[in-house]
């Protein structure tokens, strides 16, 4: 199992958009999240899989994260 859960803060800081957009996404489906108690959480996996999903089809390319 994965330990490490990032905040949609945390999401947003990464992707440099909004925290908004985060909660957007998640609520939309198009961002995978784990909701604990009243909190989304993300792991690291679902944001690779959705930067793949809806990056730029054209040229291929995505953001992959640093670790």
């Amino acid at each position: 199992m994965e330990a490490r859960l990032l905040t949609p803060r945390q999401v947003a800081d990464f992707l440099q958009v909004d925290f908004r957009t985060v909660y957007h996404l998640l609520r939309s489906g198009k961002l995978s999240g784990v909701k604990v108690g009243r909190v989304w959480r993300i792991r690291p996996v679902d944001i690779e899989e959705y930067l793949e999903t809806y990056s730029n089809r054209k040229t291929g390319k995505s953001k992959t994260l640093q670790k």
